[in-house]
């Protein structure tokens, strides 16, 4: 089995130590380890974080192998510091069934770049109607336990009040897509100030609102877990708030572009910054970062929403909805959470490792920086500072809002179970 010394790492932002890391495990932590045997990473001045986890990513395959694959997936996931990704149900066939959420399962121990668990539809189709094979999809291989028809809304109460009983019996979890669909009829921006100016449809803040005030009620009458994806306005913020006071099992999840643009940006009419639910107002960024802040919002997810060219380079109103974030996540976390003084790296690890790990049940993933514990880790160079350029991405798709930015950090190394799959910002 081969060994590794990450040398004089700051241990999630703390004194430098050394890990040694010895086949797929950490072996020892501490200072002046001896390097005998093992293999010498120079991390002086670096971060060292757990392998961080996204509960909320798009990896199009099957059937829009033209965006996304789960190999180009999970390379651009290794090169952002993930070594565990759940993959979203919307794909062609819907992941609705076992045999889906399993084809999807096993392409991810396949590529080897980062374990991928899938996550199950709620209904079949996505069409809202009727329950999807839950409990098929939990016993399957893939041993599924988040559910979620993200991009579109389980809008009906009593199929979702069903989807937060059946759960219930595994300690599952429903992520909802929070999107009232006759308040967005149309909508196309933020509904604001810039939305009339443009005179775009408007994708009124009460539409996310609304769904989310009644699902808290109903994983409270259920007695269930319920997850919100990409919360984006200051209201959901105070309700979420308010039913966490209550005691309700609610947990949720911001964006980083959630965290960082806001539909000023829409004034440009470049769709590369159209994305569901659509960039929010200043006082909405600001509101979201506090929340994530105080843990109201719970962690970090990416959304990582691959579009061929295409389907982006077209006129606004035609013009796919979402954003790459896989590669450029922990950057943007940094530049709004760390770089304000919002959080530490601790806080960082807490929010985009432990917390949703925990959400997921990801087996061996979120695990402290210690010794016997599973190998997923990611080292991250905190004082680089660079342009980025989705030329160099490993995903298939090019599809981000922050070409031509300025942002801080660069993920050097990510290891999965002691496996290097990134070095030196090169994927193996």
């Amino acid at each position: 089995m081969s060994k590794t010394l990450i040398r004089g790492a700051k241990v999630l932002g703390g004194e430098p130590q050394d890990v040694l890391i010895d086949g797929a495990t950490i072996a020892e932590v501490g200072t002046g380890l001896s390097a005998e045997g093992a293999e010498v990473v120079e991390a002086g001045g670096k971060v060292l974080l757990p392998g961080l986890v996204d509960l909320h990513t798009h990896l199009r395959e099957p059937g829009r192998e033209d965006s996304e694959t789960v190999l180009t997936g999970t390379r651009a996931a290794a090169s952002g510091g993930y070594t565990n990704v759940f993959a979203m149900a919307n794909t062609f066939p819907v992941a609705d069934t076992a045999g889906v959420v399993e084809q999807v399962w096993r392409l991810g121990q396949e590529s080897g770049y980062c374990d991928v668990q899938p996550i199950g539809a709620v209904t079949v189709g996505l069409e809202g109607a009727k329950l999807a094979e839950l409990g098929a999809m939990h016993e399957s291989a893939a041993g599924v336990t988040v559910f979620s028809d993200d991009g579109k809304c389980v809008h009906d109460a009593v199929i979702m009040r069903r989807a937060l009983e059946y759960v219930k019996a595994f300690d599952g979890v429903v992520a909802q897509h929070a999107q009232e669909p006759r308040l967005t009829e149309g909508a196309q921006m933020n509904e604001g100030v810039v939305s009339a100016e443009l005179g775009l449809g408007g994708w009124p803040a009460v539409a996310e609102e609304s769904i989310i005030a009644r699902d808290v009620l109903l994983a409270e009458h259920v007695g269930s877990r319920v997850h919100i994806c990409h919360l984006s306005t200051a209201g959901s913020v105070e309700i979420v708030r308010w039913a966490k006071s209550r005691g309700i099992d609610v947990t949720a999840e911001v964006t980083p572009h959630h965290l960082l643009l806001t539909d000023e940006l829409v004034r440009s009419y470049n769709p590369v910054y159209k994305v569901n639910p659509p960039l929010r107002t200043e006082r909405d960024v600001l509101a979201l970062r506090e929340a994530l802040a105080d843990g109201t919002i719970d962690i970090v997810a990416t959304d990582h929403a691959p579009h061929p060219h295409e389907d982006k380079d077209c006129e606004w109103a035609a013009a796919a909805m979402g954003m790459v974030g896989l590669e450029t996540a922990l950057s943007v976390v940094q530049e709004t959470m760390v770089d304000t003084g919002l959080l530490d790296w601790a806080g960082v690890a807490e929010r985009m490792s432990f917390k949703p790990a925990k959400i997921g049940q990801a087996t061996g993933h979120g695990r402290p920086v210690s010794a016997g514990e599973p190998a997923n880790l990611t080292l991250v160079d905190t004082e680089y500072r660079g342009r980025v350029d989705p030329a160099g991405f490993a995903s298939r798709s090019r599809n981000t809002p922050y070409e031509g930015r300025e942002l801080p950090g660069r993920v050097t190394h990510t290891w999965l179970r002691g496996k290097a799959t990134l070095v030196d910002g090169k994927l193996t």
